[in-house]
């Protein structure tokens, strides 16, 4: 039996799930739920452009009008790139993009894996060093025609992963917390772990362990594998010519402070890893040597 959608996701169906947040909410679907409610209105999607509005505005039987400028502009749709001389490895790019179209690791240079980028620009405000460029790919191609129905349907996808992920992460960093906190109080010996309950509602972490995993998931892992292994071969071919990463060792403070409270941020909900420490501080606001 198909599930009946809610007007709301009628209205989401509609839009390009590039999640930039360009509309003034958090994402494509609290945007979709906000004009449902009448809380907002339906022109403020520039990734959609003036199709975006049109597709709109027959859903719900309104006239066709102008994408709101205070939104943003149509136009060719950007696809990130990363100067890898000049990325410090802060991770705070990965941590700002909605659909996970980075890769890379703590310390180490980042790769956009451009076939997952959305152009949400998402990426660019955090970059302490200013290495992340945004280049037009699709030419004179705007809006809808810049993009295509399976592309949304994927970055919406990536994103809903996204989001179960983190919330796994933190359930999982609140459920150690506890553990910690009861053992702190029960001191001759562990707590003994509780029992399911018979019919209860599976927890976040334990569903995402169970879903199986689907074709688009396995494309995604392959090709975010891909990139990791093209960064891994340039990383190899730079450190044979002397070259790679030039300022990993010449953060200013200022630099430093923000990406200390980045992880700070990201340690207090749960959502650090024991390897995701910021930039090591040698050499902070010592001239750049390269």
């Amino acid at each position: 039996m198909t599930e009946s959608k809610t007007f709301a996701d009628l209205i989401e169906d509609l839009l390009p799930q590039t999640q930039c947040t360009k509309c003034g909410y958090p994402d494509c679907r609290a945007y979709a739920e906000a004009i449902a409610q009448g809380g907002a209105s339906y022109n403020q999607c520039p990734p959609g452009g003036a199709e975006g509005v049109a597709r709109l505005a027959k859903l719900l039987g309104k006239p066709v009008i102008p994408l709101n400028p205070d939104n943003g502009v149509e136009r060719a749709r950007p696809v990130a790139f990363i100067d890898e001389s000049l990325c410090i490895g802060c991770t705070l790019c990965m941590q700002a993009c909605p659909v996970e179209a980075i890769v890379g690791a703590p310390k180490q240079m980042h790769t956009i894996v451009a076939d997952l980028c959305t152009g949400c620009d998402l990426c660019v405000p955090p970059c302490p060093v200013d290495c992340i460029e945004m280049i037009p790919v699709t030419g004179d191609h705007t809006g809808w025609d810049a993009w295509s129905e399976p592309q949304a349907e994927g970055a919406r996808t990536r994103h809903e992963q996204r989001r179960a992920r983190i919330a796994a992460e933190r359930e999982a960093a609140e459920a150690r917390a506890a553990a910690r906190r009861a053992a702190a109080t029960n001191p001759s010996g562990p707590a003994t772990p509780a029992a399911p309950v018979v019919g209860s509602a599976p927890t976040a972490a334990a569903e995402a362990a169970a879903a199986p995993v689907s074709d688009a998931e396995a494309k995604k892992r392959a090709i975010i594998q891909a990139a990791l292994e093209r960064a891994r071969k340039k990383k190899e071919e730079n450190a044979a010519q002397g070259l790679g990463p030039k300022n990993t060792t010449n953060v200013s403070a200022d630099t430093q402070a923000q990406i200390d409270e980045a992880e700070a941020r990201r340690r207090r909900l749960g959502l650090a890893t024991d390897h995701s420490e910021s930039t090591p501080k040698q050499d902070v606001d010592q001239p750049n040597k390269s």
